[in-house]
């Protein structure tokens, strides 16, 4: 087990109903700036809900936030709360709304251009306090203090983590599962699937509790996914599971002590810059070249994989990796996923584009900087 510092300060409200829970956490007469996406939280009611849980502020409404949220639509967002001088800023939707309020919350917080905190170039600011109310399961981003931000003008999309930017709190009502479309619920299983292995298939180091904890988020994925995809309007326990499963997956409890890889993060936010796939989309297409590349030194923890989460334990040690790679992959298109690049009509000018910009960077992936361009070119040309 590593040494570790583990600390989340952010309130949970979980359960139906607890949207109402927003008076008791945002002052009344505060000036709120309420971020959301496309509009269907209007559709859903938790536009209605919010509001009425609001009526003793003021809010002002940012809606338009996009899936993989841009860097153009944010600075205004900034412009716009740094004009009405907000108190507080509020994220009602997914990880790609929260993800973009971290930013702005930050932004707001900083006089230069905001990208130099992305790139590395500045500190990143101390945020504005701000609180979410999740409405998509995916992220894990309401409960912890990491964000993803696209620049689609450089056909970017890079992360950044603030030490400084947790939610104050977070809302969490599994009820607004109900209303998602089919394709959303299945992104957001995969991308909890893939944030979990991320922390889990690494070395064979890991402690034995975390292990367990992260096999029990697999099992309850593997178990309930295909009912959340095929039921006309999946169970309240079955949401709950999906959205607390979320959480977890990526709220800093599952990485206590342990080693992490992100190298198939890291590729699949390329393969959104470049063609806009949705992002859990980028993941099922690339874990699968990732656990066959670096099959050797992820050797023991697959076959742990393949014995705990499959029951595959027949076989040479080739065989049950790559049963469970299939067996994985599986599951991804049992969720109505397609996992191939030629499914998308990508192919090797993307992969050498790729390849290309890793090796400008000088970027060497995975939880032993050993997954060289040369290696992200393999595990791509793979996926084809």
């Amino acid at each position: 087990m590593n040494n570790f510092i583990f600390k989340n300060p952010v309130k949970i409200y979980f359960g139906e109903g607890m949207i109402a829970s927003l008076s008791k956490e945002i002052k009344p007469a505060s000036k709120v700036l309420m971020t959301y996406g496309g509009g269907s939280i209007k559709r859903n009611g938790i536009y209605n809900q919010v509001m009425a849980a609001l009526k003793e502020c003021t809010v002002i409404e940012f809606p338009g936030i996009e899936a993989n949220p841009d860097y153009d639509t944010l600075l205004r967002a900034i412009e716009l709360g740094k004009k009405e001088n907000i108190d507080f800023i509020l994220a009602v939707g997914g990880g790609s709304i929260i993800d973009g309020t971290k930013f702005i919350a930050a932004g707001m917080n900083y006089e230069g251009d905001p990208w130099d905190f992305i790139i590395g170039k500045a500190k990143v600011p101390a945020a504005k306090p701000f609180g979410t109310v999740l409405t998509l399961p995916a992220t894990g981003s309401e409960m912890n203090c990491g964000a993803v931000i696209s620049r689609r003008a450089l056909k970017e999309k890079l992360s950044f983590h603030n030490p400084e930017g947790f939610p104050c709190f977070s809302i969490l009502d599994p009820t607004a599962i109900y209303s998602l479309p089919k394709r959303q619920i299945a992104n957001g299983i995969i991308d909890t699937f893939i944030h979990t292995t991320e922390q889990y298939l690494t070395t064979a180091a890991s402690p034995a509790v975390m292990d367990r904890f992260a096999e029990g988020v697999l099992l309850t994925l593997i178990e309930k996914g295909p009912g959340l995809i095929s039921a006309e309007k999946p169970s309240y326990n079955d949401c709950a599971d999906f959205m607390m499963s979320a959480t977890m997956g990526l709220n800093g409890f599952l990485a206590m002590g342990v080693d992490e890889d992100w190298a198939t993060h890291r590729i699949g936010h390329e393969l959104t810059a470049l063609h806009g796939l949705d992002h859990g989309v980028t993941l099922a297409i690339v874990w699968e070249g990732t656990m066959d590349v670096m099959r050797r030194e992820k050797e023991a923890k697959l076959l742990q994989y393949a014995s705990r989460i499959w029951n595959i334990t027949e076989g040479t040690t080739d065989e049950i990796i790559d049963n469970a790679i299939a067996r994985t992959e599986k599951f991804f298109n049992s969720l109505g996923v397609k996992t191939r690049l030629s499914d998308y009509g990508i192919g090797e000018e993307t992969i050498e584009f790729i390849r290309k910009r890793f090796a400008e960077r000088n970027w060497n992936l995975g939880e032993n900087g050993t997954i060289t361009p040369q290696k992200t070119e393999a595990i791509l040309r793979s996926r084809l």
